[in-house]
């Protein structure tokens, strides 16, 4: 038997389906926060090696100054392994600064955001009606039934 060959429309068919594939991955690539994600992935670990510098070099020799602990320390267990637990206290101050600056930045931007939203909750309210008017309207609706 001859083999089949594939006539136009099925070409264009899989055209089609490998088209979308592709121009649906570029719409999904270029939409606002894939985007928005890799610029705060990219501050995220600047920033981090900013908190890093600031743990290590200003934090920790505060407090061995002050306190007097050797945070950089180390202990000695069997067979000639440390264990450093300096290196562990660094990365939960590290931890807790990001966290902390995290919160703020969301506490911010929620905020802002829900600034907007009460804004538009303020224009969807309906004026309230005084009291002459809501008796108006009694008296119109009990008109109505009359007739």
């Amino acid at each position: 038997m001859a083999k089949k060959i594939v006539d136009k429309e099925e070409l264009k068919k899989l055209k089609e389906k490998s088209g979308g594939f592709v121009s649906e991955f570029k719409e999904f690539v270029l939409r606002g926060n894939v985007m928005d994600m890799a610029v705060g992935v990219i501050i995220g670990g600047a920033f981090s090696n900013i908190v890093t510098a600031l743990t290590t070099d200003f934090i920790n020799p505060l407090i061995n100054g002050i306190g007097g602990a050797e945070i950089g320390g180390s202990i000695k267990i069997y067979g000639g392994q440390r264990i450093l637990y300096g290196d562990f206290i660094t990365s939960v101050i590290n931890f807790i600064i990001m966290a902390f600056v995290l919160f703020m930045i969301l506490k911010v931007c929620n905020k802002i955001v829900s600034v907007g939203k009460k804004k538009e909750e303020e224009k969807k309210e309906a004026p309230k009606k005084s009291d002459e008017t809501v008796l108006l309207e009694e008296i119109r609706d009990l008109l109505k039934k009359q007739k």
